[in-house]
C-alpha cells in the first residue's frame, strides 16, 4: 500500500508500538479463523484490562465507568470540565478481523502518547474510551456499549438473548457488574455535557479508499439501519416425492421468493437515486429436523436494511410487511419478524468534518470526504446531541472477516489526522 508522508515530528517508535498492540491483542483473542472478542465476555474484559495496564505503564490516567468501559487521559486531565473524546469498541464479530473497532481505540491511545511526548497542549484535553459491545452479532442489538453509556438502550434490547447461551443481555450485564436498574431507566452513565466532540477512527469497510489510493478520509455521515436478527418462516412438512406443487407449503421457497422480491425493489430504489443496502446474512433450516427428502417447514433468517435516508428505511419497512403478506398468501406460509432493532441515520457534525479536512491538509494529505456504509458508535453519540465525526483508514478485504488488511502506515496517517485536529490553533 501507498503510505502517507511521515511527518518529521512523529515519534519513531509509533508505528512499531501500534503494531505490537495490535499483535498482542490479536493473540489473546484468536479463534479458529481470525479473532473473536464476544460482547460482555471474559475475552473482552481481558482486552480492556490489557489496554489499561499498558496505558498505566506509559504514565496515563486510567479508570472504568459504570458501564465498564475503559477511559484514558494524560495525568491531570481527568476532571477537565470539557474535553474531546476519541474512541471505539474492542469487541468483534465471531471469527472476525482484528482492526474493526480496535483501531479506533489504539488511535486514541497513540494520540495521548504523542501529546505527552511533544508536550503540546490542545485547546481542550483529550480523553480516550475503549467501549464494550458494539457488534450486533452476539445479542442482535448493535452499539450496546455506547447506548448504555448515553442512556439510549431500549427495553426490548435489554431483553435480547445471546446467540450462544440464550441468556438475556440484562443477565450478561448483571454478571459483569453493570448497574442494570439504571440502564433500564435509561440513565446516562457519564456526564454527556462534558464531551465537546466525539471522534472515531475506523477501518473503511468497503473498497473506495483502496480504489482511489488514499490512506485516510473524513466521514460525512453514517447509514441508519433496521435489523431483524431472527425471522421465522413456517410452512408444512411433507414427503419430497409425494406432495404436488399445488399442495406444498415450502418455507425455503417462500423465503427465496421474499428475498427475490426485496432484491428487485432494491434495484428500483437505487434507480431512483436513493441510498440502500440489504443483506440476508443468516439463513438456515435445522438439520436435526430436515432432510433431503423432506419438504422444509421452517426457515430462520436475518435481514439487515441500511440507508442514509430515514424515508427510505421507512419505505423498506413498509415494503417488507407488504411482500410478506403476499408471499404468505401465495405460498401458504406464515412469517414471524421477531425482534426488530433500529438505528437512525446520523449526519456527522459539519463543522467537525471541516476541521478534519483542515487537519488532513496539516498532515500532508489531500482532504477527502466520504459517507459510511457501516454503522458506528459515532451515530449513537450524535443522537445523544454530541458533535461527532469519523476518520476512515484504508483497508483491504472489507471487515467482519479474518482477512481484514489495514496497513499500519495507513493507520498512522489516520492517527496523524486526529493529532493535527487536536493541536490546531
Amino acid at each position: 500500500m501507498l503510505h502517507a508522508k511521515q511527518p518529521a515530528t512523529r515519534p519513531p517508535e509509533s508505528e512499531d508500538l501500534a503494531s505490537d498492540l495490535f499483535r498482542e491483542i490479536a493473540e489473546m483473542s484468536r479463534d479458529k479463523e481470525g479473532v473473536s472478542r464476544p460482547a460482555f465476555s471474559h475475552i473482552e474484559t481481558q482486552v480492556l484490562d490489557y489496554l489499561a495496564e499498558f496505558a498505566r505503564s506509559r504514565g496515563l490516567d486510567v479508570w472504568f465507568d459504570d458501564g465498564l468501559n475503559a477511559h484514558f487521559c494524560l495525568s491531570g486531565d481527568r476532571d477537565a470540565p470539557r474535553y474531546i473524546l476519541i474512541g471505539s469498541h474492542v469487541d468483534s464479530v465471531p471469527s472476525g478481523g482484528n482492526y474493526d473497532g480496535l483501531a479506533g481505540v489504539v488511535a486514541g491511545v497513540m494520540c495521548l502518547l504523542r501529546l505527552a511526548d511533544t508536550q503540546k497542549k490542545p485547546k481542550l484535553p483529550l480523553h480516550v474510551i475503549a467501549m464494550r459491545a458494539e457488534e450486533g452479532a452476539w445479542f442482535g442489538p448493535c452499539y450496546i456499549g455506547s447506548k448504555v453509556l448515553t442512556g439510549q438502550l431500549e427495553a426490548d434490547e435489554l431483553a435480547a438473548v445471546h446467540r450462544g447461551d440464550r441468556k438475556t443481555l440484562a443477565d450478561h450485564m448483571a454478571a459483569c457488574g453493570l448497574p442494570v436498574d439504571r440502564i433500564r431507566e435509561r440513565q446516562p452513565l457519564f456526564d454527556l455535557g462534558r464531551v465537546a466532540v466525539y471522534l472515531e477512527l475506523h477501518i473503511e469497510q468497503g473498497p473506495l479508499l483502496i480504489g482511489k489510493n488514499i490512506p485516510a478520509a473524513a466521514v460525512s455521515g453514517i447509514r441508519g439501519n433496521i435489523r431483524f436478527p431472527d425471522i421465522v418462516c413456517r410452512g408444512e412438512p411433507g414427503h419430497s416425492g409425494a406432495v404436488p406443487k399445488a399442495y406444498r407449503r415450502d418455507a425455503v421457497l417462500a423465503v427465496a421468493d421474499l428475498l427475490t422480491r426485496l432484491d428487485e425493489s432494491w434495484v428500483t430504489i437505487l434507480n431512483k437515486g436513493d441510498d440502500l443496502v440489504l443483506t440476508c446474512g443468516v439463513i438456515s433450516t435445522d438439520p436435526a429436523h430436515h432432510a433431503v427428502t423432506r419438504i422444509p417447514d421452517e426457515v430462520r433468517f436475518s435481514l439487515d436494511i441500511r440507508s442514509q435516508s430515514p424515508a427510505t428505511l421507512a419505505e423498506m419497512r413498509q415494503l417488507l410487511v407488504g411482500e410478506i403478506r403476499e408471499v404468505s398468501r401465495d405460498r401458504k406460509v406464515s412469517f414471524e419478524l421477531g425482534h426488530e432493532a433500529k438505528v437512525k441515520p446520523a449526519v456527522c457534525d459539519p463543522e467537525t468534518v471541516e476541521r478534519l479536512q483542515a487537519a488532513m491538509k496539516a498532515a500532508g494529505q489531500d482532504p477527502f470526504v466520504m459517507a459510511s456504509g457501516g454503522g458506528h458508535d459515532a451515530a449513537v453519540f450524535s443522537e445523544a446531541g454530541i458533535p461527532s465525526a469519523m476518520v476512515f483508514v484504508r483497508n483491504r478485504n472489507g471487515s467482519h472477516n479474518p482477512a481484514e488488511d489495514m496497513d499500519v502506515g495507513d493507520f498512522m496517517a489516520g492517527v496523524e489526522v486526529l493529532y493535527q485536529f487536536l493541536v490546531a490553533k
